[in-house]
């Protein structure tokens, strides 16, 4: 991967309200991600910190849980204005999308059953379509974005109950 491109994306990083941001491009990858103030030590000087590593061709993007997802079990707590359930969270920057395609209809809609591992949404990311998977099963409770919105990491994406 080009130099100036990582540093357009370490720009990109500093002016956004984003924590980190993971990029692939081919076997390439690139993870950028902030220094959160006031938590572990770190270098003052080097506030954003990259890593590019070359990425398996046949990688599945697969669901991460979140830290947030891991300190609470997954359950949304009634104060944060989500319904009550497993909370499966976005593992990318990018827009997400219902369908896989704009004539076709969605993956899942609320009140579905699902079963752990089916496709819910897709998101795209540098012209890559990752499907986001269900991490367990249950019924939709809610979808908590629309079609062709961007999401940022850990944006909440669908409610599992």
């Amino acid at each position: 991967m080009d130099l100036r491109k990582i540093k357009k994306l370490i720009d990109l990083l500093e002016e956004s309200n984003l924590a980190e941001i993971e990029i692939k491009e081919g076997e390439e990858s690139v993870r950028l991600a902030r220094v959160p103030k006031g938590g572990y030590a770190a270098p003052a000087a080097a506030p954003v910190s990259y890593a590019a590593a070359p990425a398996p061709a046949e990688a599945k993007a697969m669901p991460m849980s979140s830290p947030t997802e891991a300190s609470t079990g997954g359950a949304a707590k009634p104060a944060s204005g989500l319904p009550e359930g497993h909370v499966l969270r976005s593992p990318m920057v990018g827009t997400f999308y219902t369908s896989p395609a704009p004539d076709k209809p969605a993956f899942v809609t609320v009140g579905q059953q699902v079963k752990a591992g089916e496709t819910l949404a897709i998101i795209e990311a540098m012209k890559m379509f990752n499907p986001i998977e269900a991490d367990q099963s249950g019924t939709i409770v809610a979808v908590m974005c629309e079609s062709g919105q961007p999401v940022e990491f850990d944006q909440p994406l669908f409610v599992i109950g």
